[in-house]
C-alpha cells in the first residue's frame, strides 16, 4: 500500500492513497449484503487500506453501527473518519452544544473512545464557522477526536475555519465527472495546507463502465433521484464514459481504475474514496496501483472525458443548496 499525508505539521495524517467509502454499506444504492459489507472492511485491514469513511447521516447511524461491528477488535489497524451536522432536508447543525451531542452518540455507535478524523458533514449557514469549528476543536483537547475536517464547505469558509483551528481535510465530491474544485476550492486548499479527500471518485458508478442502462439500477436505488441519472442526462452522461473504456483498455486497466489513476495523478495531496460493499470491488479498486498508466494517456483522459458536457446537477435542487457554503 502507498501512502499519503492530509494537512500539514499538527494536523498531518497518513493515510492510505486509497481510502474506502463506507456510505453505500447500508441502503441507498440498493440494499446491500451486511455481513458481505463487514467482510469489505475486513478486507480492507488485510490490505492496510483501512481509511474508513462514515457519517452519522448514512442510515440515521446504522452506517456507523455497521462500521462499529466490523472494526471491533482491530481498532488500532483503522483510521477512522466519520461526519456529523447533515440533517437531510432540516438542513445542517452546527451549533456547538449539538456538536458535542454528536460527536459522543458518534463515539458509542462506532464503540470507540476516539474518532481519527471529525467533519462538519455540511456548513450550518446560520452559525458562524468559528464557533463549529471551536466547539469542534474542543473535542480535540478532550481525547474524543485528533483532527478536524471539513466537507462541501466554501473557499471563505474554509479561510475562516483554518484561522480557527488547523484543518486536515476538505471533502468534496472530485472526479473525471466533477470538477468545479479546479478552480478554487482545490487552490485554497492547497494554499493552506489543507488536504483534498475525494468522495465519489467514479461518478456515482458511472466511471466504473460497469452500468449501461438505468436498468442496472434496483429500484430501491437512490441515484433514481439525482439529476444526472434521469432520463435523457443519463443517455448523455453515459456516453461520455466511452473514451474511458478506451484508453482503459490500452493501458491493461478497469475503467475503475483508470479513472483513480487519474485522480491521483492531480496531486499527493489527494486522497480517493471510492465506495462499495463488495470485496472484490474493493480489490480492483486497490490494484489501481498495479496498473503501468501511460502519463500522455492520462492527460487524454482528462480531455477526452469532457466534464462540462455532464448534464445534470449532482444532487437534487434541495440539496445542491447545502454546498458550497
Amino acid at each position: 500500500m502507498q501512502f499519503r499525508t492530509l494537512g500539514k505539521d499538527k494536523a498531518a495524517l497518513t493515510v492510505p492513497s486509497i481510502g474506502l467509502g463506507c456510505m453505500g454499506m447500508t441502503p441507498l444504492y440498493g440494499t446491500p449484503d451486511p455481513e458481505q459489507a463487514v467482510a469489505t472492511i475486513h478486507r480492507a485491514i488485510d490490505l492496510g487500506a483501512a481509511f474508513l469513511d462514515t457519517s452519522d447521516a448514512y442510515g440515521a447511524g446504522k452506517n456507523e453501527e455497521l462500521v462499529g461491528r466490523a472494526i471491533k477488535g482491530r481498532r488500532d489497524d483503522v483510521i477512522l473518519a466519520t461526519k456529523f451536522g447533515n440533517l437531510g432536508a432540516q438542513g445542517a447543525n452546527g451549533r456547538p452544544e449539538y456538536v458535542a451531542q454528536a460527536c459522543d452518540a458518534s463515539l458509542k455507535r462506532l464503540g470507540v473512545d476516539e474518532i481519527d478524523l471529525f467533519y462538519q458533514h455540511r456548513v450550518d449557514p446560520n452559525v458562524p464557522i468559528e464557533d463549529t469549528v471551536g466547539a469542534m476543536s474542543r473535542l480535540v483537547e478532550r481525547g474524543k477526536v485528533k483532527f478536524l475536517g471539513l466537507s462541501e464547505a466554501g473557499v471563505q469558509t474554509i479561510r475562516r475555519a483554518q484561522a480557527t483551528w488547523p484543518i486536515t481535510a476538505l471533502q468534496t465530491e472530485y472526479s473525471l465527472f466533477t470538477r468545479e474544485v479546479e478552480d478554487e476550492i482545490l487552490p485554497t486548499c492547497r494554499e493552506l495546507g489543507i488536504g483534498f479527500v475525494a468522495y465519489s471518485p467514479l461518478g456515482r458508478g458511472y466511471l466504473t463502465g460497469a452500468i449501461s442502462a438505468r436498468s442496472d439500477l434496483s429500484e430501491s436505488d437512490r441515484r433514481h433521484d439525482h439529476p444526472r441519472w434521469q432520463d435523457e442526462n443519463f443517455d448523455n452522461n453515459i456516453k461520455l464514459v466511452g473514451p474511458l473504456k478506451d484508453l482503459s483498455a490500452k493501458n491493461g486497466a478497469t475503467p475503475g481504475q483508470m479513472a483513480l489513476n487519474w485522480l491521483l495523478s492531480r496531486g499527493p495531496d489527494i486522497l480517493p474514496i471510492p465506495g462499495t460493499s463488495k470485496p472484490h470491488r474493493l480489490e480492483e479498486n486497490l490494484r489501481a496501483f498495479e496498473v503501468s498508466v501511460n502519463a500522455d494517456h492520462l492527460a487524454e483522459l482528462g480531455e477526452a472525458v469532457d466534464c462540462r458536457k455532464v448534464a445534470g446537477t449532482r444532487y437534487p435542487a434541495g440539496q445542491m443548496m447545502g454546498v458550497g457554503i
